[in-house]
């Protein structure tokens, strides 16, 4: 692995983990304060955590400060929107048939979907930008 790679790795996990928490934060926030469904409260969690996400990585973690069009942003967001999907589902599976604590089963369904996430941003959504710094 070049040094590169590695520094953006880097990158991605300290944008990923702000995203994570700030997502994390907000759903306790909305189901503890405002009595919102956990599911529920997950949905809008992502679209809160989304932007960090989208401008921490495209600006830092892969340095697209050149490429304004909307290409990037149209497959980010597809990019979090299917690991959103795939963190959903194992939310759900966690609360519907486990006995874990809404607290918990949400950071294992967010920590689990942010590798998948990492190599489709790097692959795919950033790949213009990405294929430049290598």
């Amino acid at each position: 692995m070049s040094l590169i790679e590695f520094k953006r790795i880097l990158r991605f996990a300290a944008v990923g983990l702000s995203a994570a928490a700030i997502h994390y934060v907000s759903v306790v926030i909305l189901v503890e304060t405002l009595a919102t469904p956990p599911l529920l409260a997950n949905i809008a969690g992502f679209f809160i955590s989304f932007w960090m996400s989208y401008f921490g990585h495209r600006f830092w973690t892969f340095g697209d400060h050149a490429n304004m069009n909307n290409s990037s942003f149209l497959r980010f967001f597809a990019t979090a929107s299917l690991g959103f999907g795939m963190n959903e589902l194992l939310f759900y599976l966690m609360l519907a048939h486990t006995a874990i604590p809404y607290t918990i089963a949400l950071a294992l369904a967010v920590f689990t979907v942010a590798m998948s996430t990492y190599f489709l941003s790097r692959l795919w959504a950033f790949r213009s930008q990405t294929a430049q710094h290598s």
